[in-house]
């Protein structure tokens, strides 16, 4: 696939669940011995308060969602681009639609769970440490 700069990031729910599940795996958040399943994607995609897919030559090469309760918070997950596709905008535009489609829903806390090393990208759309707070993650025990 050759590298494109012109691209639309859109919401949708209409997606190709296999194309999620193919950047997760490329991107290193699902392991390469997790098996596809169309509808554990299809409820995660279903189950987003909204779901940003960015398509080039009809492939989903970058992806974003937030989830929410619709009236107060969000927290914006799994941002994503195609390593072939990184460093042209592609995550930032990502952020952006969805930004606009939650302060367009009147949801104003907003927030999101960095990478390490990715904060620096994150402070040039505005997002800050929180300071007060320290993000914490339940540990089932097995």
């Amino acid at each position: 696939m050759k590298k494109k700069k012109d691209f639309t990031v859109k919401i949708t729910k209409n997606i190709n669940y296999r194309q999620i599940f193919d950047l997760y795996r490329e991107t290193g958040w699902i392991g390469t011995d997790e098996k596809f399943n169309k509808a554990s994607y299809k409820k995660l995609v279903d189950n987003s308060f909204c779901f940003a897919v960015v398509y080039i030559y009809g492939n989903i090469i970058g992806m974003g969602r937030a989830i929410s309760d619709g009236i107060s918070d969000a927290y914006i997950q799994d941002v994503a681009v195609s390593r072939q596709f990184r460093g042209q905008g592609i995550g930032r535009k990502i952020i952006d639609v969805i930004l606009n489609h939650l302060i367009k829903k009147k949801i104003k806390w907003i927030a999101l769970i960095a990478e390490p090393g990715t904060e620096a990208f994150y402070r040039k759309i505005n997002f800050n440490i929180m300071k007060d707070f320290t993000p914490m993650k339940f540990r089932i025990n097995k």
